[in-house]
């Protein structure tokens, strides 16, 4: 049986260098971070005190829902929110009346998280159970720390009808959701797809990665240079947060309706190095890896010598010269004709459960407009980098003849994700 064919045909995304694709490529172009001094980390005691937040987001969501909404919608609902009703919009869509009792069956949400709701359940539930006021917590809490409350509220958003779900796999759980997304529709289950990620901003959240000594903390005093991957002086992930979905649609439903298509979803892999060979909860298997890629590969129906770009999981731990060399041997593709790779986490920090998305966001800014982003902070290259360090950039790279770029995942509890896009021509 034929595959059917995926494009993207819209996107959104709340990054914590810019919300919308204009700002969000123009930072990207720029190498403009977004990573930032938190002062509430200083005042908790936080061996990290910087983060990658989306700046003036209380404004920018009152722009987009009415009081009565506001109410259910803390920050991970609501980048999520936010992002997908931009990718709904920019796909040529228009937002739905509440009281238009229409559904529209043929499209639905993949909406991910890595720890979702953590935020409400800390600063809201426990205080108030504790303190024995549960009559007074409200109907709107439960709708805000369960996982599935954010598709639920896109599903509301926008008149859903067909699978309506929420995933969580770590650090792979952005590039999951746009893989099930895939899959459903060369099924033909569905016409089109929002798919992607988010995660609050919390203490909450990252706290337990700081009590791991994760996460850095020896650049407090200097925010931007404090996401390094692949740098010799690499001191651990940078906490983010953000959202950002892509619509995911059938070529035939695309090319009908005479939509502006960004890129093709050519194919991708998910699975697990079983924690061993090295693999653990927190470190990845490398065989598992490098059969995640190369499931990736066959999935898409391409070769390795096809790819010009990998935007990889690159963290600024010690795994990143692991990831590199997992690459080369995936690939088998050596140092001389490696194709380029960067790191967006080295610009908004480790999203966790929106990291997928808005890296996925990237590589079509990148695969449209031809050209490869910076990797910031790497001017000293970890050892074991150094014979790649030719294709590695450190500005914008212009790259017109960019075709093909891959996207990767490598997440805690050895879960691996690996997703291929081509630009669209037509």
């Amino acid at each position: 049986m034929m595959k059917r064919r995926v494009v993207v045909t819209g996107m959104g995304v709340v990054a914590p260098n810019g919300h919308g694709l204009d700002l969000f490529v123009q930072a990207l172009r720029e190498g403009r971070s977004g990573i930032r001094h938190i002062q509430e980390l200083a005042e908790l005691n936080f061996a990290c005190q910087v983060g990658g937040i989306p700046e003036g987001f209380s404004a920018i969501r009152q722009r987009y829902f009415d009081h009565e909404k506001l109410l259910s919608i803390n920050d991970n609902i609501g980048y999520a929110s936010v992002a997908a009703v931009d990718a709904w919009t920019d796909a040529g869509f228009s937002v739905p009346d509440a009281e238009d009792d229409r559904v529209d069956w043929e499209t639905g949400v993949i909406a991910g998280s890595g720890i979702g709701g953590m935020d409400t359940i800390a600063r809201t539930v426990v205080p108030m159970v504790n303190a024995g006021n549960v009559r007074r917590m409200g109907s709107r809490i439960v709708e805000q720390v369960m996982n599935s409350g954010t598709s639920a509220r896109i599903a509301g958003l926008l008149a859903l009808g067909n699978q309506v779900t929420s995933n969580s796999s770590a650090c792979s759980t952005g590039n999951e959701a746009v893989i099930e997304a895939v899959a459903r529709i060369r099924l033909g289950l569905a016409a089109r797809m929002l798919a992607g990620g988010s995660e609050g901003a919390s203490p909450y959240i990252w706290s337990g990665f700081d009590a791991m000594r994760v996460i850095c903390r020896k650049f407090n005093d200097r925010p931007e240079e404090a996401s390094r991957p692949m740098s010799a002086s690499a001191a651990g992930f940078v906490p983010g947060a953000g959202g950002a979905f892509l619509m995911l649609e059938e070529l035939e439903s695309a090319l009908s309706r005479g939509a502006r298509i960004y890129a093709e979803a050519l194919g991708g892999m998910v699975n697990c190095g079983g924690h061993r060979m090295g693999g653990t909860i927190t470190a990845p298997n490398p065989e598992g890896v490098k059969r995640c890629i190369r499931g990736a590969l066959a999935d898409a129906g391409i070769s390795a010598r096809e790819i010009d770009a990998i935007n990889g999981h690159l963290t600024a731990t010690y795994a990143d010269p692991v990831e590199v060399k997992n690459w080369s041997a995936a690939l088998e593709r050596g140092p001389e004709d490696f194709p380029w790779i960067n790191s967006t986490k080295s610009m908004i920090g480790h999203c966790l459960g929106a990291a997928g998305a808005i890296e996925c966001v990237a590589v079509v800014l990148q695969l449209r407009d031809g050209f490869v982003h910076p990797s910031l902070n790497c001017g000293d290259l970890h050892p074991e980098i150094v014979p790649f360090a030719g294709k590695i950039p450190h500005s914008a790279v212009a790259c017109p003849d960019l075709k093909v770029v891959v996207k990767a995942g490598f997440g805690f509890g050895d879960v691996n994700s690996c997703l291929i896009f081509r630009k669209w021509e037509g």
